[in-house]
Formats: structure tokens, C-alpha cells, sequence
């Protein structure tokens, strides 16, 4: 079950990040055998919950250096033991090519189709989104379609064998859609690299009738290196238009670097928080005191002079997007909209070996008021559907709808459906970005 779950959810969403570097454990050789006892090392040395982990482990009883790593992360304790869903808390721990690791945290590139999807229904599979320029783009597929065979075979068919997530590593592949309009089309696509650009879109949403102010609006895809430019150019353009109140779209964003999501709470709360508590992040028994931090927040030079703070979120929100969310709460007005986040408040380090990276859980992360046990998500304030067949961040987008209405009531409007998701169902939604690159997942952060 664990294993299977772990394929469903290597996609897109990224892994919270602080970098790479061996963490001080020595690799003896990189045969199997020196490769699983740097991975035992390491997780006695660095895993959040290294208290838990067994006494005596015979190394020999594993193939790999995977499998060593995921009987060790089964020991870590199930913070939502009635949730449900047959596998413990830390989802979050992986290992992957040290060469695929640089390439999407420090350039946003991964191999794949270039899309993410999720199920409406046990049988209907829909795009959620599709990054430009990506193979997926470029043979017409677009978020609303649903996926009815892949390679000639239905949905349900694959889904009570093997499931999407295996056929996705396929390529190339044959999908057979329909559009929301009721048109089908089948099309072969192969896998290539997809660099994703990190902020699609950010604008000043004015009010024609005059009244409200103009509210800045910019979604975040993920958060890697490549961001921190586009972001500093969409908060320039909300300083220069006095902006008070923003909107940040992070409904598909599971993840990505500390660092630049440390970034994101300067620009926002740079100006009306400066030399205030945006984080605290601990680190277990071995590592603490010399490794804990606390983060505080530093004016840039377009940092705006926040009021209000509305946040769009689905249960594919996580980590980076809630470390933020969690450390402008104590500063500034706050606002969920969507439904709840899906509830990752700790990290991973990066440890080098062998030309991989092992990826432990490593960290968990506090806001100033010393608040971070949301392993459950972090709460809706105001439900809205995420409608696939509008288009992200369209005036017609029914989160964008519920933010807009929030800022000028103070209220939240009626909600179409109920928008906090189910745990379980969210988990399982297939929210591939379909790689074979770093597996900075969907849910899944590696600070």
C-alpha cells in the first residue's frame, strides 16, 4: 500500500529544501552494501524521528538502499491515526539522482508529459493543469480534458490493475481525451524535459466601480531558485500600484525551497513585520541546538506594505505554501480560501551520496507564535470549488471570486460546494506531473 502511494504522489509538488551536502556522515564505498549503511548512518544521524527507529538493523535483510529507507521511515509515529490511510505520517523521505535533484530545484526542469491531474470520480480522470511549452501543451491537452484510455485502455481498467501512476512512467504514450465540450481526440506523447516557469501569471486586479483598492494577484506554481526573480518583478509592479491587499495562488503548489519561500514572507512582510518572527525550524536531540534556526523577516526593496494576506489553497497545498501561510499568520490578516491545505509542517536536508540525494525527514517548523502541529492541514476560512474548466486565476475562477468578495465584505460568500476535501480522496488523487525526475511531490517538501 505504502509503495503504491509513494507512486501516485511522485509528481510536481516539491520538496522543501535546504540544500545538499554529505551532513558529515562518510560513505565507505558506493557498492549496495556501503550505499545502505550511509542511508542507516544518515537516519540515525539526521531523521526527525531518529528516537523511533529500531536498535538493530541487519542491512543485508534489504536489496536497496529504498527499501532499507522505507522500512526505516515506517517507524516514524502516525500523527492522524484515524484518518484512514494505511501508512504512517512521513510520506515526505525519499532518495533520488543527485543530478536530477539540481535540475528542478535550481533550474525547475524535470522529464515528463508536463501535466498534473486529478479524479473527479473512481473513473474520471481530469488535467488539472499544463505547463506551457511542455510535451503535454504542445500535442493540445489543457486543464477541464479527461483522460478516457491511455494506451487503448480505460481509466477503470488500469486503475483496477496496475494504476495511472505506473502508466504514466510510460512513454510514449497514447491518450485518448474528450474536451469539456464534448469533443475527443487521441494523440501520442513522449516524454521530454519540461521547465516549468514558477510564477504563471500576476496581475492588479482593479475594481471598475472605483471603490476597492487594487488588490495584487500572483500564483506560484512552486518554489525554486527560478522564482525568486519573477517574484520580486510581480511585487515591484504591486508596490508601484500601492497595492495593500494580496492574493497568492498556491492551490497546486506542494512545495519547494525554504529559502525561497523565506523570500516570499520578506515581500510580504518585510515592511509591516520587519525583524519579526517568520519561522523557527528544530531539528531532533543529535542536531539541535547547532542546527535550529529562527528566521526573521527582512525588508527587500519592493516589499509591500501588506494588510491583508487571502491565500488560494486545495489539499495539494503543502509545506514551503504552508510555511507561509503559517508565518504570516501571527503578523498580518490571513485568509484561506479553497479548502484545507494538506498538512506537512516538517522537512528534509539534502545528503549527497553515490551521485544520489537521500532526502530525510530532518525538521519541523514553528511561526512566532510557536505554532506548528498541522499535520491535519491547515484550516479553510472561506470554501470555494476549484472549478477545471476556468482557467486558473480567471475572473470567473470561483476562488478568485470568494477572495475578491471576502476583501470587499469581510465576509466569506456562499460556497457553490463544500470545499474542504476529504483527506483520504486528496491523498489518492493521482497528482502527477507525470516526471521521472526529482520526486519533489505533490504533498511531498524537502526543506
Amino acid at each position: 500500500m505504502r509503495k503504491l502511494f509513494i507512486v501516485l504522489i511522485a509528481v510536481f509538488i516539491s520538496a522543501c529544501s535546504s540544500g545538499s551536502g554529505d551532513g558529515g556522515i562518510p560513505v565507505s564505498s558506493c557498492s549496495i552494501d556501503g550505499q545502505k549503511q550511509f542511508v542507516l548512518d544518515a537516519m540515525r544521524e539526521w531523521y526527525f524521528w531518529n528516537d523511533l527507529l529500531p536498535a538493530d538493523v541487519d542491512i543485508n535483510q534489504f536489496a536497496t538502499p529504498n527499501d532499507l529507507l522505507l522500512f526505516l521511515t515506517s517507524f516514524s509515529p502516525d500523527l492522524t491515526p484515524n484518518d484512514g490511510i494505511d501508512n504512517p505520517v512521513d510520506r515526505f523521505s525519499f532518495i533520488n539522482s543527485a543530478q536530477a535533484d539540481q535540475a528542478f530545484f535550481g533550474e525547475g526542469k524535470f522529464e515528463g508529459f508536463g501535466f498534473s491531474s486529478r479524479f473527479l470520480a473512481a473513473d474520471d480522470l481530469r488535467f488539472t493543469r499544463v505547463f506551457f511549452d511542455s510535451p503535454a501543451n504542445r500535442a493540445g491537452l489543457a486543464r477541464g480534458q479527461r483522460i478516457l484510455e491511455l494506451n487503448g485502455r480505460t481509466i477503470a481498467e488500469i486503475q483496477a490493475a496496475e494504476g495511472v501512476g505506473v502508466v504514466f512512467s510510460t512513454s510514449p504514450l497514447d491518450f485518448m481525451m474528450r474536451e469539456p465540450n464534448g469533443n475527443e481526440f487521441t494523440v501520442s506523447i513522449a516524454h521530454d524535459i519540461v521547465t516549468i516557469d514558477p510564477v504563471p501569471q500576476s496581475r492588479i486586479i482593479i475594481d471598475p466601480t472605483g471603490v476597492r483598492p487594487p488588490v495584487g494577484y500572483m500564483e506560484l506554481a512552486t518554489f525554486i531558485s527560478t522564482a525568486n526573480a519573477e517574484m520580486d518583478t510581480a511585487l515591484a509592479m504591486f508596490r508601484a500600484q500601492g497595492v495593500n491587499d494580496v492574493i497568492i495562488d498556491l492551490r497546486y503548489n506542494g512545495g519547494g525551497l525554504v529559502s525561497t519561500a523565506e523570500l516570499l514572507g520578506d515581500f510580504l512582510g518585510g515592511d509591516v513585520a520587519e525583524n519579526l518572527i517568520f519561522s523557527k525550524t528544530l531539528f531532533n536531540a543529535l542536531r539541535a541546538p547547532a542546527n535550529d534556526k529562527t528566521e526573521f523577516f527582512e525588508r527587500q526593496g519592493n516589499s509591500v506594505s501588506l494588510s491583508r494576506l487571502v491565500v488560494i489553497a486545495t489539499g495539494r497545498t503543502a509545506s514551503a505554501s504552508e510555511l507561509v501561510i503559517n508565518g504570516m499568520e501571527p503578523h498580518v490578516e490571513v485568509t484561506v480560501i479553497g479548502s484545507d491545505t494538506f498538512g506537512k509542517p516538517v522537512g528534509q536536508v539534502g545528503l549527497e551520496f553515490c551521485a544520489q540525494i537521500l532526502r530525510p525527514t530532518a525538521f519541523q517548523t514553528l511561526n512566532a507564535n510557536d505554532f506548528g502541529d498541522y499535520f491535519d492541514g491547515l484550516p479553510v476560512d472561506c470554501a470555494a470549488t476549484d472549478d477545471l474548466n476556468i482557467a486558473v486565476g480567471a475572473d470567473t475562477d470561483p476562488n478568485v471570486e470568494a477572495a475578491l468578495a471576502y476583501l470587499d465584505t469581510g465576509a466569506c460568500p456562499a460556497a457553490s460546494v463544500p470545499g474542504t476535501q476529504n483527506k483520504l480522496s486528496a491523498e489518492r488523487d493521482v497528482l502527477q506531473l507525470d516526471r521521472r525526475g526529482p520526486p519533489s511531490r505533490e504533498f511531498a517538501d524537502a526543506f
